[in-house]
This record gives C-alpha cells, structure tokens and sequence, in this order.
C-alpha cells in the first residue's frame, strides 16, 4: 500500500494491540497526544491512536513487542518499528518524581511537556474544550501538577545525554486570560537553555499583549504554536465555549505579530479535523495561514475516552487525504516545510500524516 495512504488510514482507524506493552509505554489520557502509541513506517515515526474503542476496532494489528509486522485483517501488509522505552524513564528527582511524570518521550526525538496541568477552562465542561483530557493524567498521578524550571531543565538535560532527544514542546493549560501562560513558559525555556542546548516550542494562546512574543524569544523559545483546533464559528463555540471567546480575528493578528518575532516559517497552528470543520473551510484557512507564514498543522480528531467526545468519529481516510494532497501542495509551492521549523508539534508531524505530503518525492 502507499506509504501516504497507510499512515492516513492507520491515524483515522487506530491500531489494534494483541499485547498492551508493546512498544513505549502509551499515554491514557492527559494533553496530548493520548491514547497513542509511536511506530515507524518505513522511515517514518508516526503516533497512532490504540487505546480508544475506534482502535479496537481497526483491521490493522500487531502482535507483539517482538513482531515488526503490520497485519490488516490477519495478513502482513509492512514491517515497522516501535521506539523503545526511553533511558531517562528510569530516573527520578532529588524529591523522588519519576522523569517521566514531568515530560515524555514523542515520537521517537521529541520531549514534551505540560508545565502547568491546569486550566481555567477545563473544571467547567460550559467553557472547557470537549476533546480535552489535560485532567485524566493528572487525576490518575501519573503527572504533576506544576512542572517547575529546574525540574524541566533536569530532566531535559538528561534526555539529551541518554536518549539524544532533538527538541522540546512545551505546551501549558490556560493559567489567566491575561499572559495566557506565556510568562511561566518564558521562565521554564530560560532554565531549559540554561542546562542543555535544545530547540524549544512554547505553545499558548495568544496573550492579551503581543509584546509577549519578543518575551518569549529571548527567553529561549525557538518557535511558538497556538492553536485554532477548529475555525467555523458554529464548531467553535459547540466544541471549545471558553476558547471561542478569542476571536478568528484576533488568533490571525497575534499570527502576523508572532511571525514578526519568531520568522516566516516557524510559527505553527494546530487544526483537528473532523470536528465539524468542512474540508473547503480547513483548506482555505490553511491557505490564508501558509500566506501568513503560519505552519497549519492539520491533524484527525482522535477521541480520547473519559471526555465529552469520547464517542464521535474521526474523520475518514478519504476526508484526512484529500485535506493533505491539496495544504501539502501549498505548502511546497510556498517552499514551507515542517523540516525547517526548529522544533514543535509540526516539525516532529507524528500526530498526522502531512508532513509526507509536503513534495511528491516523500
């Protein structure tokens, strides 16, 4: 099968574990990806969902640690890896918190992180995201609540020199409506950069003060992701209350400023598809952002049990590839590649498949 439309079809359909340890340890829960599992396809790591029930649906499955064959409906259809468990999952701080309950491995060189597990949003499902998890990990202990500065920098010290981790995303829940988490992301990169020379992605919503973003750079930050999710204003308000309260327009004006600060090319934009969005309305926003300098990294709803939208759909194959052969043309046309961007959700791309639509040599 194309390589294209395989990784597709497994991000929509989900992967099947005959044995649940397989692989890196998944994620139940949390900001993000979750319910996911890394493999790699032909040179390709990509995350793909399995512990939700759409996953245990799929007709493709593999199974076991050992075996390195992807089977649809019982047949071998191509041979993958799965990236091991990481060396710094094994340490714990001073205060004895594991490595791993302060940031995870992604993909298989990426380290993410939730500085602040919290969000004014989330304890109100009136104003929270309904795809949102960021509670589920930290009820269960297997995170903290407040990562500080010098625990990240431990810890990405540490990922560095054992796993030869490349860059890390810090992401943050929704701490005020003022800074919006920016002032504690600026903090945490400073320590970061302070420890170990690592590429870093801060991912907020726009602040209520662009002046932020220059904030943020020198603070360390490489790169800065804030997220649409979803655009028309009917999905919007249904799926993200609290968030719809930032307007289209303003998300599009802290783009311009932001890409003034962080350089064409390396500010990006989270867009879940098949929450409501039509294809024409996610394709012709991705244009408008690409002529921006915005990255749009498109990427199918995954539903993640415990929340509100636990039980909707993703979006078909058919709807994901159509999305990805035409925002993958424009991105090659601007000359604009995930590759290029110094570190974030977009440049690792394993939560969707547009990075290998980017030129039709991939």
């Amino acid at each position: 099968m194309d390589k294209r439309k395989l990784i597709t079809e497994l991000q929509s359909q989900g992967l099947k574990l005959v044995k649940a340890d397989t692989g890196v340890s998944g994620r139940k829960g949390g900001a993000g990806p979750s319910d996911h599992k890394a493999i790699t396809l032909d040179g390709t790591t990509v995350m793909i969902p399995v512990y939700n029930d759409v996953a245990a649906k799929s007709p493709y499955s593999i199974e076991t640690s050992q075996d390195r064959v992807l089977q649809e409906n019982g047949s071998a259809i191509a041979e993958i890896s799965l990236p091991q468990q990481p060396k710094f999952y094994a340490l714990k701080t001073a205060a004895g918190i594991p490595y791993s309950q302060i940031a995870l491995l992604h993909s298989h060189n990426v380290l993410a992180t939730t500085v602040l597990q919290t969000c004014i949003r989330y304890g109100n499902r009136n104003s929270s995201c309904q795809f949102c998890a960021i509670g589920q990990s930290l009820a269960a202990g297997k995170t903290i609540a407040q990562k500080t500065p010098a625990q990240l920098a431990e810890v990405a010290e540490a990922a560095v020199r054992l796993d030869g981790v490349e860059h890390l995303v810090m992401t943050t829940g929704t701490p005020n409506v003022t800074d919006r988490g920016a002032a504690y992301l600026s903090e945490c990169a400073a320590a970061v950069k302070a420890r170990v020379d690592l590429p870093i992605q801060a991912q907020c919503e726009p602040p209520d003060d662009f002046s932020w973003f220059a904030k943020m750079k020198a603070a360390g930050i490489d790169s800065l992701g804030m997220h649409l999710e979803v655009i028309e204003p009917e999905v919007r308000d249904r799926i993200m209350p609290g968030k719809a309260q930032v307007s289209l327009d303003y998300y599009f004006q802290a783009f311009e400023a932001a890409v003034e600060v962080f350089g064409w090319g390396q500010v990006n934009t989270y867009i879940l598809a098949g929450l409501g969005d039509s294809q024409e309305t996610i394709i012709t926003t991705c244009d408008r952002l690409i002529n921006l300098g915005v990255y749009p990294f498109v990427v199918p709803f995954v539903p993640i049990t415990g929340t509100p939208l636990a039980n909707h759909q993703p979006p078909s194959s058919e709807f994901m590839y159509a999305i990805y052969e035409k925002v993958g043309a424009m991105l090659s046309n601007a000359g604009m590649s995930s590759r290029d961007i110094k570190a974030g959700c977009a440049k690792c791309g394993a939560c969707s498949a547009l990075s290998v639509f980017e030129n039709t040599n991939h």
